[in-house]
């Protein structure tokens, strides 16, 4: 039944919120971007949350205070398809857009809210339209904007942190901006993989330090991807372990 609600809730509320989106592109078409990216923000994030929420999720949230002003690359751990409304809902208060896979741009009305968010579809099987979806973004982050990717490209399979393509960081490259790793906890068992039943579950969204690339050589950016996946890496092993440790003492 919690399954059954969720979709109900997940396309009913997209429905009803068409109105809203009508506004949001009327406000866009007068120029009134900050507006625009204001309602965006408040209909994407209260659908997020509640998303999670119906589906039992518990978020905890920590490492906000590393959030830094400004455009920035944000990076992290792909482990599943709560991922994104986790990022919507509770990663800051700014328009963060997402970098997502080109089959997400033919699901009715998501497609107008992501792209009413600037987010962009990137079809990596295709290498021309994925330098097109990276110059794309490399624009938006050019405009004010901080872009979150999901730098393996894909969701993991056994929860291990895959390798890092480096495109992510050719946009933070281009515009000379802040990386910034983020950990994600817990998506993967609200939503497993191969179903989709919704289930409880307690996630974890950890904000780590940015990383400065001011000055960075060409080296220190071709090693910049390693270095992101190291920090989140080590994030989530030290999370692992502490959990190990509380399970000892219990």
């Amino acid at each position: 039944m919690r399954t059954i609600i969720w979709f109900i809730y997940f396309w009913l509320y997209l429905i009803a919120a068409w109105p809203v989106y009508l506004r949001a592109r009327h406000l866009a078409r007068r120029g009134r971007t900050e507006a625009h990216d204001a309602l965006v923000r408040k209909v994407t994030g209260n659908w997020a949350r509640c998303l999670i929420a119906l589906a039992g999720g518990q978020v905890r949230v920590e490492g906000l205070e590393h959030l830094p002003d400004g455009p920035a690359v944000y990076v992290s751990n792909h482990l599943g398809y709560f991922d994104v409304p986790l990022v919507l809902g509770y990663l800051g208060d700014d328009t963060k857009p997402l970098m997502a896979k080109a089959g997400i741009a033919r699901l009715p009305l998501i497609n107008q809210w992501m792209r009413e968010l600037h987010c962009v579809f990137i079809d990596r099987d295709n290498p021309r339209k994925a330098m097109a979806a990276l110059s794309e973004a490399e624009h938006w982050v050019s405009e004010g904007y901080a872009m979150t990717v999901f730098p393996e490209g894909t969701r993991s399979v056994d929860g291990r942190v895959g390798e890092f393509k480096a495109g992510a960081f050719r946009i933070a490259q281009k515009n000379q901006v802040p990386v910034v790793p983020f950990v994600i906890a817990g998506t993967d068992r609200m939503m497993r993989r191969g179903s989709l039943a919704v289930h409880p579950a307690a996630v974890t969204l950890t904000v780590l330090p940015p990383i400065d690339t001011a000055g960075f050589s060409r080296k220190d950016w071709k090693a910049l991807p390693e270095q992101a996946r190291a920090r989140i890496v080590a994030a989530r092993n030290a999370r692992i372990d502490e959990g190990c440790e509380k399970v000892k003492k219990s």
